[in-house]
């Protein structure tokens, strides 16, 4: 489809003779005679993907209508024109927004390749913001369940923090998107997000991963290369999987971290960033220490504030919206038709430990998207899939004889049946009681005798 093109002049003459040398160079291109009338065909729908707006014009002079049309939005695309060109006048234009200026008499060659660079530059543009769009759905928290409420709350108040942050979980629960929703709320939040996989980084290149390093510091250093830390300067790092690294790295962060600055390997100059670090893993790290793999002045640098990334089994209500979630990102980008999950279906996925998490959920709903057969998923498509990662767990009532006295027994029973009435109620105590109608006092020293653990309220 062509671009089209709005040339706004007083003069007839101009107007025809651009009008006809940009038709040629297949553009579309309307045309008008004054400010008030170019305002009205930038707001029309479809809008100009460029104007050409002279400067000098009876009653709403160019300047002017440009004010104008920076306030609407989306922002039209606009190059200046004059006869009676200035810096001072051009200084202006730029400053409230025009791409570019270009004086009378016009080079129609120079008009054409500055039409041409606008609209390639504009394209870009748009292309960028919907690459970052979809981007953005996939680095998405999904799921509205208690648990994810306050992951959330949490990730809130530490956004704003300048405090570096430890989160922890299991394979596949979502590290990273926590550590990039983080950042995302953070002022650093136009700044660079650098993550680095630590288990992923051989320990001999490590070293330079992080820091960089100067030409010739050995051997196959052919160029002097930036490290991660100085890539993230004003922005955030992200040490992914941070309990497998060395504790002759773990030294070398832990001083970066003091002193926020650095040598690259083979360099003497000292380096200085401003950088917040986020760091996850998987391990228990508080037990790496008592083993002597990890070290302690570290993990107390790291965890200033710490975060734990819920496995799925603790937030199976959240399994049909990442179901959903996954459905449209698998359908745009690989031309899928649209497909529904039946509740039977549902119910065989909320019926499983996942001890992949939500990494082997969202695999799952594409091997199944691509593999069955009919209009909607049914629960015979999904449970052999389901196998092949691991059983299906269906929930577990211990028989009364399981237990070796009946006060066990009835202690199991209460803890089941007022954790599960907990979760119907979203964890409020209040609901609960009255629902179980027994006084709130009641209800909180049952919980405290059976040892349930109740979330926070929200």
């Amino acid at each position: 489809m062509a671009s089209h093109l709005l040339i706004v002049d007083d003069e007839p003459a101009i107007l025809d003779t651009l009008s006809g040398i940009l038709q040629d160079e297949g553009y579309e291109v309307t045309s008008a005679r004054d400010g008030q009338e170019a305002l009205k065909l930038v707001k029309a729908d479809p809008a100009p993907d460029l104007v050409l707006l002279d400067i000098w014009m009876p009653d709403l002079d160019g300047i002017e209508t440009l004010r104008r049309m920076m306030e609407m939005r989306p922002r039209p695309l606009v190059v200046m024109m004059s006869g009676h060109g200035s810096i001072e006048s051009a200084v202006k234009a730029i400053k409230l927004g025009a791409y570019d200026y270009i004086e009378k008499p016009l080079s129609l060659e120079k008009v054409t390749l500055l039409v041409r660079h606008a609209l390639h530059e504009r394209r870009l543009e748009q292309e960028n913001r919907s690459l970052k769009e979809r981007a953005a759905r996939h680095i998405k928290m999904v799921g509205d369940g208690s648990v994810m409420k306050e992951l959330r709350h949490q990730i809130e108040m530490a956004g704003p923090a300048p405090s570096r942050v430890l989160i922890s979980g299991e394979n596949g629960t979502g590290k990273e998107l926590v550590a990039r929703a983080i950042h995302l709320q953070s002022p650093r939040a136009d700044r660079p997000f650098i993550e680095v996989n630590c288990a992923a980084i051989p320990e001999t290149l490590i070293e330079s991963e992080l820091f960089g390093h100067e030409k010739g510091a050995f051997t196959g250093a052919s160029a002097t290369r930036r490290g991660q830390f100085e890539l993230a300067d004003g922005g955030t790092l992200f040490l992914d999987e941070v309990g497998d690294m060395s504790l002759a790295t773990q030294a070398k962060v832990l001083r970066v971290l003091q002193e926020q600055r650095f040598q690259r390997v083979g360099g003497t100059k000292p380096i200085k960033v401003d950088v917040r670090v986020l760091a996850a893993s998987n391990k228990n790290l508080a037990e790496e220490i008592r083993k002597g793999t990890f070290r302690e002045d570290l993990y107390f640098r790291l965890a200033v504030l710490q975060i734990d990334a819920p496995p799925l089994r603790e937030r199976r209500e959240d399994i049909p919206a990442l179901v959903e979630h996954f459905m449209q990102i698998n359908m745009e980008e690989q031309g899928l038709r649209p497909r529904k999950f039946t509740p039977e279906a549902l119910e065989v996925l909320a019926r499983h430990d996942w001890p992949g998490n939500v990494r082997e959920l969202r695999n799952l709903v594409e091997r199944v998207v691509i593999m069955a057969r009919g209009a909607d998923i049914q629960g015979a498509d999904v449970a052999p899939l389901v196998r092949q990662s691991g059983e299906i767990h269906p929930p577990q009532v211990p028989s009364a004889f399981d237990y070796a006295s009946l006060k066990d027994a009835r202690a199991a029973f209460e803890r089941e049946y007022i954790g599960r009435k907990l979760r119907e109620h979203g964890w409020n105590v209040s609901k609960t009681a009255d629902d179980l109608k027994v006084e709130r006092s009641h209800l909180h020293r049952k919980i405290k005798t059976l040892g349930i653990e109740v979330r926070p309220e929200n």
